[in-house]
């Protein structure tokens, strides 16, 4: 991995998101006639309605599907399962989680179970693969992070996170989520053949705002004015940011072999900072949402130094 390699990282990845984050903060700072914590809702919101409908309908419109595609949602679930069954052991099953309130357990499990999928996934595998990098994003996102969030995820939040809490329909909140349809409606496209090529860039040009508007959201949700992270969230990070892509890592090695770009990109994935929405879900469902800001801030600053890591640790082992 040489100098530029990583002088461009910095300049097309990182650089964007410290900016992009750091306008969040800052508005959420010196523009308290606009609270931070209700604009990042209408933010979330218009996002999942409009921007990431559009943006996911041309990744799948657009991608060439084949089986070497699919390995990518396939590795990044089996990640969210792998970081999901280490955290509820540390944190409901060790001294780790004794004494901390059921609120702000579910709040780090979940934080640390779902990663960054799309929103920084995306620029990062298009910076490292162009165009296919970001169909790798997109179906990792649609196939394996949205429907395990909002299924698994919403039995976490209203099971584990409150007493005697017997959890929603968790199948009707899925077939109302935007971006599901927007990606089922690009896959149809794709699989049926249709040439619209302009609704299709139409699309991708709409999704674009998707990434910058979540990436302020971000810096919106982080409580800039109390950082000092607890022993939970270390271990949170820690897990999602090394021992889950580890093993991720270890788990395609043995059933693959040799890792290809898709596999790899997996991994990257695997090794995304915690879910931008953190926050956001955390308040939808009564969870502790500043345990849940913490660790999505920790992650994505750790991230900065783990991501040049793994580029190199997959480059090596080949």
């Amino acid at each position: 991995m040489s100098a530029e390699f990583l002088r461009q990282l910095f300049l097309q990845v990182w650089l964007p998101i410290v900016l992009l984050v750091a306008a969040g903060g800052l508005w959420a700072r010196y523009r308290p006639e606009v609270p931070a914590a209700q604009l990042r809702v209408q933010l979330n919101r218009l996002v999942v309605d409009v921007f990431a409908p559009t943006l996911l309908f041309a990744l799948a419109a657009q991608a060439e599907i084949s089986w070497d595609l699919l390995t990518v949602p396939l590795l990044v679930g089996s990640g969210v399962l792998i970081n999901g069954a280490l955290l509820y052991l540390l944190l409901y099953h060790s001294p780790l989680g004794r004494d901390v309130r059921r609120p702000t357990r579910a709040a780090i499990l979940l934080t640390g179970m779902f990663g960054n999928i799309l929103f920084m996934g995306y620029p990062t595998l298009t910076f490292l693969y162009g165009d296919q990098g970001g169909s790798y994003a997109g179906f990792a996102d649609v196939l394996a992070g949205t429907p395990l969030l909002w299924t698994l995820g919403v039995w976490i939040a209203t099971r584990l996170g409150h007493e005697g809490n017997h959890g929603v329909s968790l199948f009707r909140i899925v077939l109302r989520l935007p971006p599901v349809w927007g990606f089922v409606l690009g896959f149809a496209v794709n699989f049926a053949g249709i040439d619209i090529v302009p609704l299709v860039k139409a699309a991708k040009f709409m999704g674009q705002a998707t990434i910058p508007i979540m990436l302020f959201a971000l810096g919106l949700s982080i409580p800039w004015g109390d950082l000092k992270p607890c022993r939970q969230t270390l271990a949170a990070v820690a897990v999602k940011l090394v021992v889950g892509p580890l093993a991720v890592w270890a788990l395609a090695r043995s059933l693959i072999g040799p890792l290809g770009d898709a596999q790899t990109a997996a991994v990257i994935e695997t090794a995304m900072p915690t879910m931008i929405m953190a926050a956001s879900f955390a308040d939808r469902f009564g969870l502790d949402v500043r345990a849940a800001a913490l660790t999505a801030a920790w992650s994505s600053v750790v991230f900065m130094l783990t991501l040049p890591l793994w580029i190199g640790f997959l480059h090596a082992a080949g």
